[in-house]
C-alpha cells in the first residue's frame, strides 16, 4: 500500500556533453562529404568495384553513426530515494529472485554460494524475497553447497544488517581491506565471521573431492545415478520463512530442471522459463530479479532503488523493467582484453535510458512478472474475449500455473500458494516437454583524401575523451581500440557463419559455459603480480584464424610496399595504405607476438598453415584481374 506523497521517489537527470556533440556532428558532416565525393567520383569515372565497395561501406558506416548519434545525443543519470520510499510505502511488494548456474566445474559452487549470500542479505523484508537457484547441471555439490551456505546465512545476514555491510559477498569483505570501527564486539564478530566463512569454505571444497557428511546422504539421494543431461525434475526447498518473519531469512529454494537428449532444454533462457513457472507457483512475485552465478549484489539496497522507479505513482505504469549495469572487480589494469564495459555503460546505456531505456543484458535486471508472462506495462489486455482459453493456449496444460499467471497479469500480490505444495505440478512445469503444448517461450523477432583521415582522427579523439571522462587512461583506451578489431574480425565472423550455418539447417547453436575462478585475496595479490597478466593464450580453435589471416597480409602487404615490389600498370602504395597496415598489424600486435612465441602463449602450428594458405588465396584472388 501506498501513501500519498508529492515527492519523487527518483529523478531524471540529464547528463550536459557538449563536447561530444560537437564531435558527433563534426563526424557525421566528414561522413556526409565522404559520401557526396565517392557518389561524385561514380558518375563522373566508369564503374568500378573498389568505388563502388568503397561507397556502400562508408554509405553503411553514415547509417550506423546517425544511429550512435541518436542513442547518445541525450544521456540520462537517474538518482534514487530508497528512505522516501521506506517512508511512503507500508509493505514492499514480494520479489523472487533468480540465480542461474549451469557446470560445477566452470562455475565452482563457492561462486554461486557468495552470490546467494549477497542476495539473502539484500536490505529488504525477508518475508517478502524468495531466491530460486537453477543448477542445470543437477550437480550434488551444488545442492549441497547451498545447504553449508543456509547454515552460513543464519549468522552472516544478522551481523551484515547490524553492522550495515556494504559488500556482502564474504569473498569479497574478507578480502579486502577493512576499517574498524573501534569497537572490540566488532572485531570479535568479524573474526567469528570470517573463521565461519573459511570452514563453509573448505566444506565446499571437501564436498567437491567428494567428501561429503554422511548426515546428508537422505538429501543426495535423488542425486544418485543422475546425467547432467538426462534425469527428471529436482526441486527442494532449502529454506522456508514460515513464521513470515521480516527480519529472517528469505526462502531458498533448488531448482534442475528435467532434461532428456530428445527435447532442446535451450539452455540459460530455457532455465529461466522454467524458474519463471516454478517460481510462479510456490509464490508468484509481482517482480523477478536475475542475475548469473557470478554476479554478486555490491549494493544491498539494490531491490529499493528498483523498486523507487517501478513504484512512484507518476511512473507506475512505464517500466516493464530495470536494470542495472554490470561492474568488474580485480580488473587488469588498463582493461587488455577490452571487456569491462565501462565506457559503453556511460555513454551508450546512458543515452539509451534517455530515448526508453537500455536492452535486456541477461543479468542485474528486474522485471515485472506480468510483462515476462506477455503483458504490456499499460496493463492492456493482450488476450481479447477467450480470456480462459488464450490462458491455457499461453501458459500450458498445469491448471494451477495457469491461475497463477492469470493471477499475475491482474497485478495481485497475495497468492495462497506456499512453498511446500503442489509438488506434482512443480514437477509437471519443470519438465522438458511441457512448452511443447504451450505458446510459452514464443522467439524473438529482431527489428576527397583527407575527408577519410580526419574521420579517423576526430573519431578516435571522441573515443579518448570518453575513456578520460570516465576516469580511465590512454592505454585503456588503446586496449579496447585494439580488442575491438579482434573481437569483430575473429568472434564476430565466426558468430555470422555459425548464424548463417543454422539458418540453412547445417549446424545447431551450442551454448558455451565460460569458466570462472574463484578467487580469495592471496589469489587477487599472486595475479596481479603476474608478469603474464595481459598475454593472450591460443590454441586450436578457428577462433584465432581470421586474425592470424589478417595479421599476415598486411605484413605480405608492407613487405611489398617497403621493398617497392610492383608490377607493370599498377598504381603503387600510397601513405593510405600503409598507415592502415601498420594500424591493423599494432591491432593484432598480440597475435604477432603469438607467431614467435611457444606453449599456450604461441600459435599452434595448425593455425600458422591455415591463415597462410588463407593469406596466399587472397594475394592470388587480387592479383589474377591485374593481369
Amino acid at each position: 500500500m501506498t501513501k500519498p506523497n508529492t515527492v519523487p521517489l527518483y529523478e531524471k537527470i540529464e547528463v550536459k556533453r557538449p563536447i561530444q556533440r560537437l564531435l558527433d556532428l563534426t563526424i557525421f558532416f566528414l561522413l556526409i562529404s565522404l559520401l557526396l565525393y565517392r557518389f561524385l567520383i561514380l558518375r563522373s569515372h566508369a564503374f568500378t568495384y573498389l568505388h563502388t565497395i568503397a561507397f556502400l561501406c562508408e554509405l553503411w558506416f553514415t547509417f550506423t553513426w546517425l544511429l550512435v548519434i541518436n542513442v547518445t545525443w541525450n544521456p540520462i543519470h537517474y538518482t534514487t530515494y530508497p528512505q522516501r520510499l521506506l517512508k511512503r510505502v507500508d509493505e514492499l511488494p514480494p520479489v523472487d529472485v533468480f540465480v542461474t548456474t549451469a557446470d560445477p566445474l566452470l562455475e565452482p559452487p563457492l561462486i554461486t554460494v557468495n552470490t546467494v549470500l549477497s542476495l539473502l542479505a539484500a536490505d529488504y523484508p525477508a518475508n517478502r524475497l524468495a531466491v530460486y537457484v537453477s543448477d542445470d547441471g543437477c550437480s550434488p555439490i551444488t545442492f549441497y553447497s547451498l545447504i553449508e551456505a543456509l547454515k552460513f546465512a543464519k549468522i552472516w545476514v544478522p551481523f551484515c544488517k547490524k553492522y550495515e555491510v556494504e559488500v556482502r559477498a564474504p569473498f569479497r569483505y574478507f578480502s579486502g581491506d577493512l576499517s574498524f570501527d573501534g569497537t572490540e564486539e566488532f572485531q570479535c564478530e568479524w573474526s567469528r565471521m570470517k573463521d565461519e566463512y573459511e570452514k563453509l569454505r573448505r566444506n565446499i571444497e571437501e564436498a567437491a573431492k567428494n567428501v561429503v557428511s554422511p548426515d546428508l546422504t537422505s538429501d543426495l539421494a535423488d542425486f544418485s545415478n543422475i546425467e547432467s543431461n538426462n534425469h527428471p525434475p529436482i526441486i527442494k526447498v532449502i529454506w522456508e520463512n514460515k513464521e513470515g518473519l521480516r527480519d529472517g531469512l528469505p526462502h531458498l529454494v533448488y531448482v534442475s530442471r528435467e532434461k532428456r537428449p530428445q527435447h532442446s532444454h535451450h539452455y540459460k533462457a530455457g532455465a529461466m522459463n522454467v524458474l519463471a513457472r516454478v517460481s510462479g507457483l510456490m509464490t508468484n512475485a509481482p517482480y523477478i530479479l536475475n542475475v548469473d552465478c557470478d554476479m554478486y549484489v555490491n549494493n544491498p539496497s539494490v531491490l529499493l532503488q528498483g523498486m523507487c522507479l517501478f513504484l512512484d505513482p507518476t511512473i507506475d505504469k512505464e517500466y516493464a523493467f530495470v536494470q542495472f549495469p554490470q561492474r568488474f572487480y580485480n580488473g587488469p589494469k588498463d582493461d587488455p582484453y577490452g571487456n569491462q564495459w565501462i565506457v559503453m555503460m556511460e555513454f551508450t546505456f546512458r543515452g539509451m535510458a534517455g530515448i526508453q531505456g537500455p536492452g535486456y543484458m541477461g543479468t542485474g535486471c528486474i522485471h515485472r512478472r506480468k510483462v515476462l508472462y506477455g503483458q504490456s506495462p499499460d496493463g492492456a489486455n493482450i488476450f481479447g474475449k477467450h480470456y480462459d482459453d488464450e490462458l491455457h493456449k499461453t501458459f500450458g496444460n498445469s491448471k494451477d500455473f495457469v491461475n497463477s499467471a492469470a493471477h499475475a497479469l491482474r497485478s495481485l500480490t497475495d497468492y495462497p500458494n506456499s512453498l511446500s505444495n503442489s509438488i506434482i505440478s512443480l514437477k509437471e512445469v519443470a519438465t522438458s516437454d511441457y512448452e511443447i503444448n504451450s505458446c510459452w517461450g514464443t522467439k524473438v523477432q529482431e527489428p576527397v583524401g583527407c575527408i577519410p583521415l580526419l574521420l579517423f582522427v576526430f573519431y578516435n579523439l571522441q573515443q579518448l575523451l570518453q575513456y578520460w571522462e570516465t576516469g580511465q587512461s590512454a592505454r585503456a583506451w588503446w586496449n579496447n581500440e585494439r580488442m575491438a578489431r579482434i573481437n569483430t574480425i575473429c568472434a564476430s565472423l565466426l558468430g555470422a557463419v555459425a548464424v548463417v550455418l543454422k539458418l540453412l539447417g547445417l549446424s545447431e547453436t551450442v551454448f558455451e559455459v565460460t569458466k570462472k575462478e574463484s578467487s580469495s585475496s592471496s589469489d587477487d595479490k599472486e595475479s596481479s603480480s603476474d608478469g603474464d597478466l595481459g598475454r593472450f593464450t591460443f590454441d586450436e580453435s578457428p577462433l584465432f584464424v581470421p586474425g592470424t589471416t589478417i595479421l599476415i597480409i598486411q605484413l605480405l602487404a608492407l613487405s611489398i610496399a617497403f621493398l617497392r615490389i610492383r608490377q607493370p600498370n599498377v598504381v603503387e602504395f600510397g601513405v593510405g595504405e600503409v598507415t592502415c597496415s601498420v594500424w591493423l598489424i599494432l591491432c593484432f600486435w598480440s597475435f604477432l607476438k603469438g607467431m614467435f612465441a611457444k606453449g599456450k602463449y604461441g600459435l599452434p602450428w595448425s593455425t600458422l598453415c591455415k591463415s597462410s594458405a588463407l593469406a596466399f588465396l587472397f594475394v592470388c584472388f587480387c592479383i589474377i584481374p591485374t593481369k
